[in-house]
């Protein structure tokens, strides 16, 4: 069996329903009317690895047969093409020739009506070339040969004959055909290279090729399906009856063949040749197998044939453009039957002629790309129309939310869908570059691969061999080797890496006890200056599930793991590392005696984001056998939690956890020979089970030992043993099934998950290259599962968990539903479990239906807090003891291996979202003329007294626009609360303002009275005066807040003072003083503690001005006659002095002369 040549869109880890542009999602089933949808001529699909899509089975893609035509002297081709048109339309509205192939191979097929040719006109397609359209009248005569004689029109005026012989086609009744005759030089046919081939032994299962497993493949003939731009350029619809079944290509690799056992719903062309082709008229399971020569026999394979109605695929391409942190995701529609090999390649820079066609048909049916962001649920649009057959989409560059799939409208072109196609993508990630004079680094001879990668980025990915390191940021459809500089390592130490971890500081490689990093610039070693052991180091591990988002009480959360025998470190960003636990400590924390001997076995991150798993040793005398306990660390809480779990094993065995995608601590655990597992929080343990040997995997793969398991996001195990012989069960499944052979027992391979979330096979060559291939599970495990008769026990399993990640605060709830349908009589019910801190209450209500012999549960889930946290004693601490991460898993109760996904999970973050912040409504930053202003506060109007005036400098960015109001103007604020996804709500619960520079020449218009107070409510004044050791901002909040409407609460006092407390419905608003103007710059605080954990703050400005009010009339006349008054007093007063003035100046005289006059 071989690997398909693209997937179909996979599943996101978060649960969605079906949407964009399926009918219904590939990896789901399919309804059965849906499988007998199809028109008469058409046959049924093989479905596809990736579920659904209808290109699962093919390796080799056989070049396109060319259409009978007759060859002139220049080595041009007649093509003929065949078209509907829709009944009744009239000859001038009929739909023109397209240009594309035809796969007349095959017509006539089930079609009971014949009909003859004849050539009607010349047709000119501007820019393409001459084409002549015949049109079809239909004939009962019985089926004979028609010849034509076909003149084409050259450029250089030279007429040619082309001579095209035309079997008869046959029609269907009642409709109006058109067939199209086009002459052009054909392009050589595109095919698809070869994979390499390994060496093996002829006619072995194994050695006659890497690629198919028991030495034979199954591929798929291309459809046929057309499109054409239309007439002058304006895209018409092409409607090609679908004359064939689906061709599916067979092929045994050996000498020991000798013929094809097919079942009777399928017909083989050439039974007895090792290369043919398979036709399969219905649908379901096909059970096909190699008859050979020899005392060997060949597995059989059970083919799964769909109808499937989803046949074309987006492709994508991405431009950074890093002056702007911005990237253009390039869009276009294939059909991977039918693409060029740069598409099917994952190469392709731009859309191929028939991609650019397909593109601009489905457009013009109203076909447009979206783009939606499974994590922050974000939707992004084309930015501008379609543009040479592709659409543009611009999105930021980030590297949170990097999970995103392509949809599009509900759009069908004969009768198929696209695929939505989940991909993921992240900020640009470099390869380190490979240096001249560099020298190579690499495992131990003869040593199996390793490989390391990123948790978000699947695609960013080192791997280790046995003579080159290897580095990709695309699934190895491009790499580079890492390379080393030389005098630092010796020859032996370049090739003893016996560990490797990738993360963004650089490629960590363990060797001989020793930790290096080899970054851009450097490669060192690390030691005693980093904080870590010079020597000793056994293992490094980093994170294996991602989690984006995840709330982190603590300052940072750890990026990997170092660990010696009896030390644990953290390592963080920017190599900082910090050691955490050592055995003495975990000695006295597990109350174990000090004789005996306990270190650390393995190390490795659980489904968790914030906790670290250690395997432990335990053993006194430690000559036989030895017991393996489970410790658990919580970043966040900094504890140490002992699992119940204890596993004897021989001294010398040696185990590797790997945790399951799940809420719970769950994990398998591998030797060399059998696989463990703990289920459901370390309650459930065993050995997986095999149909023999007891779950002793190396006897059942010809004494090979295990290499490496592989688990995904769907709850799939495979098992890989070192000769490539692989395992496959589920999640909570004990039991394990043997897959098909597929890989060369000695070539080096190793499976990892690729961008877009399909399982891929890597091999490595001895020349030292790297060769991905993609690896169908689903098709592989349906093939084996067919045999057993095992039946998924339930029909479906629905919910409407569509993210992974929720944020929970203050009086929200989260309410969640899930369905379950099974035939009844079995007893299914759904588990919730949840695992984290005890914060959180459920509330769960069951409804139960019973109809046409299926039962039908639904289960809704609320979670909730109900915590009151006004008027406590310790605010802070109460808030921190019921915060925290919860991680919720929702599952049937049964489960089997041909169940899709197995459980869902997701987080519940009980705390403050910091995504989170308020704004005044009418406020903000950009709508005034911003320049450098000063202004001054003059002392008489701050808060505490000073002895001068404040000089303020207005900052533009922090403060916003300031709103000019005038002096008489009241003011309320209403504030909104937004996230990331903008708007939520208004803010209705009470706040608190305060000016920032201390002012406090402003009031408010209610009073404690009018709003209802019944005893003296809190103030600015009478909280500082209680807080004088706090800052202002900090002296009143949610934690000391006390209302004033009971008489139980507060103490009696003027009631008659402003009220200071505001909230969306009590009118209460800002007022100002009307004998100045002013700049004052607020603050605002919510006050309710019931209402968020976090601290939801916002500044907004107000710029008062106006006339100053001249004083009142009687005042005026007052001062008037007071002012009169005393100008007349005065008036009357100097005219008494200067009356006494004169006389004296008048009588004096005359006394003085007759004085005189008597002396003398």
């Amino acid at each position: 069996m071989t690997a398909p040549r693209r997937p179909a869109a996979a599943a996101p880890p978060a649960g969605r329903g079906p949407g964009g542009g399926n009918r219904r999602h590939p990896d789901r089933g399919h309804a059965p009317s849906a499988a007998r949808r199809a028109t008469p001529g058409r046959a049924p699909r093989a479905e596809g690895g990736g579920g659904g899509a209808s290109r699962a089975l093919r390796l080799h893609a056989p070049p396109t047969r060319p259409a009978p035509a007759f060859q002139t002297g220049e080595a041009r081709r007649c093509v003929l093409e065949r078209r509907t048109t829709t009944p009744g339309m009239p000859r001038s509205a009929r739909r023109r020739c397209l240009l594309g192939p035809c796969c007349l191979q095959s017509a006539g097929l089930g079609l009971p009506r014949r009909f003859q040719i004849i050539l009607t006109r010349l047709v000119f397609i501007k820019g393409r070339d001459h084409v002549y359209e015949i049109r079809r009248v239909e004939s009962p005569n019985a089926m004979r040969k028609v010849v034509l004689g076909i003149k084409q029109v050259l450029s250089n005026n030279t007429l040619l004959s082309c001579l095209l012989n035309l079997k008869t086609i046959y029609g269907v009744p009642g409709k109006h055909c058109q067939i199209c005759i086009r002459c052009r030089t054909p392009p050589p046919p595109q095919q698809l290279p070869p994979p390499p081939r390994s060496t093996g032994a002829p006619g072995s299962a194994l050695g006659r090729g890497w690629h198919g497993s028991g030495g034979w493949a199954v591929g798929r003939r291309p459809a046929v399906r057309h499109v054409s731009p239309g007439i002058g350029g304006v895209a018409v619809v092409a409607e090609l009856l679908r004359l064939c079944p689906v061709e599916i290509t067979l092929e045994y690799e050996g000498t020991s063949f000798s013929e094809w056992s097919v079942p009777g719903t399928c017909s083989v062309k050439n039974k007895s040749s090792p290369k043919t082709e398979l036709r399969c008229f219905s649908p379901g399971f096909q059970t096909i197998r190699p008859i050979v020569t020899g005392p060997d026999s060949e597995e059989e394979r059970n083919l799964s044939v769909d109808s499937s109605h989803v046949c074309f695929l987006w492709y994508y391409k991405v431009i950074n453009l890093f002056h702007n942190l911005t990237q253009v995701i390039v869009i276009w529609i294939y059909d991977p039957e039918n693409a060029d090999t740069n598409e099917l390649l994952w190469n392709a820079n731009e859309p191929s002629l028939y991609s650019l066609i397909l593109s601009r048909q489905l457009a013009t049916l109203g076909q447009k790309p979206i783009i939606y962001t499974t994590l922050k649920r974000k939707v992004y649009f084309p930015h501008d129309k379609m543009k040479n057959g592709t659409w543009r989409i611009l999105v930021p560059m980030t590297s949170e939310d990097v999970l995103k799939e392509i949809k599009g409208n509900q759009v069908a072109f004969q009768d198929c869908f696209i695929a939505d196609f989940l991909f993921l993508l992240t900020s640009p990630l470099l390869t380190i570059p490979e240096i001249p004079g560099f020298l190579p680094i690499s495992s131990p001879a003869g040593s199996q691969l390793m490989a390391t990668w990123i948790a978000c980025v699947p695609s960013y990915i080192v791997v280790v061999a046995d003579m080159e390191t290897f580095q990709t940021n695309d699934s190895f459809r491009t790499w580079t080797r890492i390379r080393v500089p030389p005098n630092i390592l010796t020859e032996d130490e370049r090739h003893s890496i016996s560990d490797v971890n990738l993360s963004r500081d650089g490629i960590f490689f363990l060797i001989n006890g020793v930790l290096y990093i080899k970054s851009f610039t450097e490669f060192k070693r690390l030691g005693i200056s980093e904080n870590l052991p010079n020597s000793g180091i056994i293992g490094i591990t980093s994170r294996k599930w991602c989690w984006i988002n995840y709330l982190l009480k603590a300052k940072r959360r750890s990026s990997m793991a170092i660990w010696t025998e009896n030390e644990v470190y953290l390592g963080y960003t920017f190599l900082k590392f910090v050691k955490i636990i050592t055995t003495k400590k975990l000695k006295n924390l597990l109350n174990i005696s000090p004789a005996a001997t306990l270190t650390i076995h393995n190390v490795e991150y659980p489904g968790h984001p914030l906790e670290l798993a250690l395997l432990l040793n335990y053993c006194t005398t430690c000559r036989v056998n030895k017991t393996i306990y489970v410790v658990i660390y919580n970043e966040d809480t900094e504890q140490w939690v002992y699992q119940d779990f204890a596993l004897d094993v021989s001294i010398d065995s040696f185990l590797t956890p790997h945790f399951i995608y799940a809420a719970m601590p769950e994990l398998i655990l591998q030797d060399k020979h059998r696989i463990y597992y703990c289920y459901h929080n370390f309650t459930e343990t065993g050995v997986i089970q095999t149909p023999t040997e007891f779950g002793n995997l190396s006897r059942l793969s010809n004494n090979s030992i295990v290499h490496d398991i592989f688990m995904d996001y769907y709850g799939n195990v495979v098992v890989k043993m070192e000769n490539n012989i692989m395992f496959y069960f589920k999640i909570n499944i004990r039991d394990a099934i043997k897959l098909h052979l597929w890989t060369n027992s000695t070539m080096k391979s190793l499976i990892l998950l690729n961008s877009s979330g399909q399982i891929s096979l890597i091999y490595v060559f001895e020349n030292g290259t790297i060769y991905p291939r993609e690896y169908p599970l689903k098709l592989e495990s349906l093939s084996v599962n067919f045999n057993t008769n095992e039946k998924c026990p339930y029909v479906a399993f629905h919910n409407n968990i569509f993210s992974i990640f929720y944020f929970l605060d203050k009086g929200q709830n989260l309410s969640i539903w899930t369905q379950i349908v099974y035939p009844e009589n079995i007893g299914l019910y759904i588990v919730v479990e949840s695992y984290g801190p005890n914060i959180l209450q459920e509330k769960d209500q069951t409804h139960y239906e019973i109809a046409l012999g299926y039962c039908t549960k639904t289960m809704t889930v609320t979670f909730f807090q109900n915590i009151n946290y006004e008027a406590v004693d310790d605010y802070f601490k109460l808030q921190h003891q019921n915060t925290g991460l919860v991680l919720v898993q929702v599952r049937p109760n049964e489960y089997a291996r041909a169940c899709p996904i197995a459980q869902k999970v997701f987080q519940i973050a009980v705390g403050c979202d910091s995504n989170k912040f308020i704004t005044v409504k009418g406020f903000n930053k950009k709508d005034c003329l911003q320049h450098d202003f000063f202004y001054v506060i003059e002392k008489s109007y701050l808060r505490n007294q000073t002895s001068k005036n404040l000089r303020v400098k207005y900052n533009w960015k922090k403060y916003g626009c300031p709103l000019r109001l005038d002096f008489g103007e009241k003011f309320h604020p209403l504030l909104q609360l937004y996230d990331n996804n903008g708007y939520v709500e208004d803010v209705e619960v009470n706040f608190i303002v305060w000016e920032i520079h201390g002012r406090n020449d402003y009031s408010f218009n209610n009073t404690m009275k009018k709003s209802g107070c019944l005893n003296e409510a809190q103030t600015w004044k009478s909280m500082t005066e209680l807080n004088k050791h706090l800052p202002l901002e900090e002296a009143w909040g949610p934690e000391n807040y006390k209302h004033c409407f009971s008489y139980a609460i507060g103490k009696p006092g003027d009631l008659n003072q402003p009220y200071e407390i505001i909230n969306k419905s009590n009118y209460n608003h800002l007022v100002w003083p009307e004998d100045h103007s002013g700049m004052y710059v607020f603050r605002v605080k919510i006050l309710d503690p019931n209402y968020s954990f976090c601290n939801l703050t916002t500044i907004f400005a107000i710029e008062t001005f106006g006339m100053i009010p001249s004083p009142s009339g009687y005042l005026v006349a007052a001062f008037l006659f007071v002012l009169m008054l005393l100008f007349f007093s005065i008036l009357v007063l100097s005219y008494f002095h200067y009356m006494r003035i004169y006389k004296q100046q008048i009588y004096e005289p005359i006394n003085r002369y007759e004085r005189k006059q008597k002396n003398n």
